[in-house]
């Protein structure tokens, strides 16, 4: 019986930081950031042919790194390079802030 009440309680244990890792400083995974919400924005903007966009602040919620998944036809005839130029090109003023950037771009199926 004591072994299953530890093993209950690593179990809750491991559980709470589960929880707690997704919910880093007060932010759950169901809400964007200012940052997220504002690079969004200015791919919308920048490429209005979209068919997917996510932005993800993967720094924890502090601004400093990005994943940016990002599907539109304007991609269409340019190699991934290219087309990473173009993401970066949106960009260039909120880049000078971060650490990092990660970009993954693709031409929607038809």
């Amino acid at each position: 019986m004591f072994a299953c009440r530890s093993a209950t309680s690593i179990v809750m244990s491991a559980l709470g930081v589960v929880r707690q890792s997704q919910c880093h400083l007060g932010r759950c995974l169901s809400t964007q950031t200012e940052g997220e919400v504002r690079i969004a924005s200015i791919l919308k903007e920048k490429f209005p042919q979209a068919s997917s966009l996510k932005v993800v602040d993967i720094s924890g919620g502090c601004g400093a790194m990005y994943e940016i998944h990002i599907e539109s036809n304007e991609f269409k005839g340019k190699r991934t390079i290219q087309q990473h130029q173009l993401v970066n090109q949106a960009l260039k003023e909120e880049i000078q802030g971060m650490h990092g950037l990660r970009i993954f771009t693709e031409i929607p199926k038809q």
